[in-house]
């Protein structure tokens, strides 16, 4: 398996695996022991680069990445997300949230379902209108500086406005990760990891992490559910992906 380098020198391999639709928004929820050894299994193939988050399920996806790869926790490079005001007892959304101390709790929380003692790469789900992202990206800044947390990235539809520090400049900020198109099915089977950053790109210089397959490699494919009726949705803005 290739390997890539995101910004702060995070090595993954070229392909990822995104959890996501083990637990949420195709179908059935995976049944959980088949999901623990699809997630091994990527793992003895040469992946590295795991993306979950606490919205997924909400919270049953990150349970089930930290179980699968707890044999392998120390190989391996897991990435999970903040944003969402969700309701740690009933899973209930309720808005955007990336208040420092919410991003706290999320971490704290995100640690434990993961059973892990840090975060590799944390990143912001969505933008919070609310919060300067020069607030957001200072408490991920003392997460990293606590040991909490590795990386800091940014998620889907995140802008970094002019002022922000990129990673040339000292900044925790790791990852920016985009869609690839509007056409393109929402199958977050395969993250192929790419190095620069396109005009596309959330912020130039970055690296980019596209939510969905942007090759036509073979080995793109075999991780990606074929396009058919029944597995393709239409765009939902407020989906947590």
């Amino acid at each position: 398996m290739k390997t890539r380098t995101l910004g702060g020198g995070l090595e993954v391999s070229a392909l990822g695996l995104g959890c996501m639709g083990l637990s949420v928004n195709y179908g059935q929820p995976a049944d959980k022991q088949a999901g623990i050894a699809l997630i091994r299994a990527a793992a003895d193939q040469g992946v590295t680069f795991f993306d979950t988050a606490e919205a997924y399920g909400p919270f049953t996806n990150e349970e089930l990445v930290g179980e699968a790869l707890a044999p392998v926790r120390d190989q391996v490079v897991i990435a999970t997300k903040f944003g969402f005001d969700l309701d740690p007892r009933t899973g209930q959304r309720g808005g955007l949230s990336s208040r420092p101390e919410h991003i706290r709790h999320v971490a704290d929380a995100s640690l434990k379902r993961l059973k892990t003692d840090r975060i590799d790469l944390l990143y912001q789900h969505r933008v919070d209108p609310d919060v300067p992202i020069e607030d957001v990206a200072g408490t991920v800044r003392q997460l990293i500086a606590e040991g909490k947390v590795g990386h800091f990235g940014l998620r889907r539809r995140a802008r970094i406005p002019s002022g922000v520090p990129t990673p040339s400049s000292s900044s925790p900020l790791c990852r920016a990760s985009t869609r690839c198109g509007r056409e393109t099915p929402k199958r977050k089977s395969c993250l192929p990891v790419r190095n620069s950053a396109s005009d596309s790109s959330p912020g130039a210089g970055l690296p980019a992490a596209r939510q969905t397959p942007c090759t036509p490699e073979p080995a793109a494919r075999t991780l990606t559910a074929p396009r058919t009726a029944q597995n393709v949705r239409p765009k939902r803005d407020n989906s947590p992906h």
